[in-house]
């Protein structure tokens, strides 16, 4: 099983099946990481950096969205399936936001909208 390492304010590690979504590995590790849209590539909250083991692939919506936010440098976890050890850097996570209540809705096991890969 691929290993995820979260780098936040320490490092959290967790070993997770294949076809993981990213931003639930990450919120499984122990890190409240943004979602605000439930993940559904709209809110680029759960934006990611990569420290290892960045995909190549990417879903039309995850490139979309990036590219209207005028985003460079970092990835959408919740558009990434996890396929090999990652480590990674969340950019949003729940502790550092005042108006947040919570990190967001439950995102789904598998991403959606369903993927279109580029």
């Amino acid at each position: 099983m691929p290993q995820i390492t979260v780098e936040s304010k320490g490092e959290h590690r967790v070993e997770v099946p294949a076809g993981t979504r990213l931003v639930n590995a990450v919120r499984q590790a122990g890190v409240d990481i943004g979602h605000r849209c439930g993940g559904h590539a709209k809110c680029t909250t759960c934006r990611v950096e990569f420290v290892y083991g960045e995909p190549e692939r990417r879903t039309e919506a995850e490139v979309e969205r990036l590219e209207a936010k005028e985003l460079s440098g970092v990835r959408l976890s919740c558009q990434i399936a996890v396929d090999r050890d990652m480590t990674v850097r969340p950019v949003m996570v729940l502790q550092d936001q005042e108006a947040w209540d919570d990190a967001g809705p439950e995102p789904a096991a598998e991403i959606e909208p369903p993927p279109v890969w580029t």
